[in-house]
């Protein structure tokens, strides 16, 4: 089963080796890095999800999921948030304010067992589609009697089947998220999705900007970014340490998406003054790697050695080839 993911990895790569020839010139500042672009027309992919197959997916700016299907056939809309989304209004757009009729997909992955894909949208909660896309279902729109507010992360423990995600904020959308910041919100929330009883039970209450979700390789952890306490956060699911919480990582700049790879070993994406980049850490909690160079950067993830970047400014998805 590994050996025919990769085979579909590579055949991916090829078709996007070949895209690259028509991309723009490189936004990256990465002299000894071999690194692309895969340009998307609607701008601000940010984050990236990858199938059953290995084929990468996006969440753009005007609410839409695309997929990659490789040179010549470019990106096709692959799935939409909300059966009520006007076409006329939300195709193309960039404006926040249309984000609350459109949607704002963030959070994406891919149940590796079942092949769905798990969204959490901004606006209208947490969502999933089937293997073939189309129009999401909504799974959960509130906790403990409180609407959700900004949905941002997600993460699936692919034994069990649970959904970890985080919210944002309380209290602000995300087309306020500066609000959030400025006035030192402290309102996020880390939670759990049970598919089974279709519960949702919160983790983690007070989180300061909750942002990626990333679960441990044997699920006894999960990790949350605070993007406005510069931290990543660890709360055990298991052993004697189960339901506390400890701080994995402090950070010097804003964490946004955390990912795992297969090693166990993490990717954070972080922003500072207006530049990115990627900074990789071992199970422990341990400073390993970093990659700096980038431009504001939301989500970093490795898959087969290539290091995959999304970005809430880009109008293409990074990858940097024979990261190792």
């Amino acid at each position: 089963m590994k050996s025919a993911l990769v085979i579909v990895f590579l055949f991916f790569l090829f078709f996007f080796l070949s895209a690259n020839n028509q991309a723009h010139a490189a936004s990256f500042s990465l002299p000894y890095l071999n690194h692309h672009e895969i340009p998307i027309h609607v701008p601000q992919p940010e984050s990236i999800a990858f199938d059953c197959n290995g084929a990468p997916y996006v969440g753009v700016a005007d609410g839409r999921i695309f997929k990659w299907l490789g040179s010549p056939f470019g990106w096709i809309e692959f799935a939409v948030t909300s059966a009520n989304r006007p076409r006329e209004v939300c195709d193309l757009s960039t404006s926040k304010d249309n984000e609350p009729i459109c949607g704002r997909p963030l959070g994406l992955k891919f149940d590796l067992t079942t092949c769905e894909l798990y969204i959490a949208d901004a606006y209208f909660g947490l969502l999933k589609t089937g293997p073939y896309g189309g129009v999401a279902q909504v799974l959960a729109i509130s906790v403990e009697g409180f609407p959700f507010r900004f949905l941002n992360g997600v993460d699936i423990d692919h034994q069990s089947g649970m959904v970890y995600f985080t919210d944002t904020s309380a209290i602000y959308q995300r087309r306020n998220w500066e609000l959030s910041v400025s006035t030192g919100d402290k309102t996020g929330r880390l939670m759990r999705y049970d598919p089974s009883t279709k519960n949702v039970t919160v983790l983690l209450h007070g989180l300061a900007f909750a942002n990626g979700v990333a679960l441990s390789k044997d699920s006894d952890f999960v990790l949350v970014t605070q993007t406005t306490a510069k931290n990543v956060l660890r709360y055990w699911l298991q052993g004697p340490r189960a339901n506390t919480v400890d701080t994995f990582f402090n950070l010097r700049g804003a964490p946004d998406n955390i990912n795992i790879n297969i090693n166990g070993e993490f990717w954070v994406a972080e922003n500072s003054a207006g530049r990115g980049k990627a900074v990789k850490l071992d199970a422990q909690g341990n400073f390993l790697d970093v990659v700096d160079g980038l431009n504001p950067v939301s989500h970093v993830e490795q898959r087969y050695g290539n290091l995959w970047i999304g970005s809430v400014v880009n109008k293409f998805v990074g990858v940097i080839l024979n990261f190792v």
